[in-house]
């Protein structure tokens, strides 16, 4: 690897030190149980939801890894999470939709191996590696990855691992927008094995069933409320009018739309997603698609979800 890889107002997204940086950081289910106990009764959904997907991202970065703790690095490289914090918060400050496309990166490096940042690794003459699959061709956000490797360097060389880098840059986009913090353990060591077809065959599509769904998640560990939890997840993004384009005109093959989507925004998907087109993104969550929130799960009751269960965070 070359390094790891080869609008929003003043006032939403001000530098604040994050918990994390404190002298005595607390684990993620007792910061959050703090915070949610001071909030009003009307921001309690969030605060349970942020506190699910925590521990759930946190179970991620777990999965297949061993030997992590919180605050590796504080010895050899001391400044770790500002660094981290303030070079992510550059980017988030000028493009507030890059936190999804970090935090699916992440989510797809640990899906394959593990959280070793094989999804970095750039393809060869004699291999295909894992940031050429399919799934992965839509990835953004390489450059938020390059530009914290490369302020790391500079202040302690040859230290933290890419894979770590990676858990740290997705914690804190989604904290920059809105979302939970937690704490990440780190230790991780990079993976030198990148196979696309693994990706390819082992990420979760984005037609699968829940039944599938379940046995993916399974296998790399997860339960199924951790699948729900994730894929709450998608309240920040986009998706292409691909992923949807069966749903609004060949539900069961016949030219119809997906009953169950709601009529009226079905017609709404209709003007903008029209047949055959390839290039045109719609919102995961319709209105707060660039800030994380607990809306994802009421318009997925309401069936005014866009995409299925899991598809592209671009």
């Amino acid at each position: 690897m070359t390094g790891c890889v080869k609008t929003l107002s003043k006032a939403s997204l001000e530098y604040k030190r994050p918990p994390y940086l404190s002298s005595k950081p607390s684990q993620p289910k007792e910061q959050l149980q703090n915070l949610c106990s001071k909030t009003m009764a009307t921001q309690k959904l969030f605060c349970v939801i942020s506190l699910q997907l925590a521990l759930a991202f946190f179970l991620v970065g777990l999965a297949n890894a061993g030997g992590l703790q919180l605050g590796f690095y504080r010895k050899k490289c001391p400044d770790l999470d500002l660094i981290v914090h303030q070079t992510v918060y550059r980017y988030i400050s000028r493009d507030r939709t890059l936190a999804a496309p970090l935090l699916r990166m992440h989510f797809h490096d640990c899906f394959i191996r593990g959280c070793d940042g094989s999804v970095l690794i750039s393809s060869t003459k004699k291999n295909q590696a894992e940031k050429d699959a399919i799934p992965n061709q839509t990835l953004r956000g390489f450059n938020v990855i390059d530009a914290v490797k490369s302020a790391l360097e500079k202040k302690c060389p040859g230290v933290v691992s890419c894979a770590d880098i990676l858990a740290l840059v997705a914690r804190d986009a989604v904290l920059m927008v809105g979302g939970p913090h937690w704490d990440v353990p780190t230790g991780r060591r990079d993976g030198r094995v990148s196979i696309a077809n693994e990706a390819l065959f082992n990420l979760p599509p984005p037609f699968a069933n829940i039944t599938v769904l379940k046995q993916q998640f399974a296998a790399v560990g997860l339960s199924v409320k951790d699948l729900a939890v994730l894929s709450g997840g998608h309240t920040i993004g986009i998706g292409h009018c691909t992923t949807i384009s069966d749903r609004l005109y060949n539900f069961t093959g016949k030219g119809d739309t997906d009953p169950a989507l709601d009529p009226r925004y079905a017609a709404q998907l209709k003007k903008k997603c029209k047949p055959g087109n390839i290039n045109t993104v719609v919102a995961m969550d319709p209105g707060s698609f660039k800030s994380f929130d607990e809306d994802y799960y009421t318009v997925v009751a309401k069936e005014k979800r866009a995409v299925p269960i899991r598809c592209s965070s671009s």
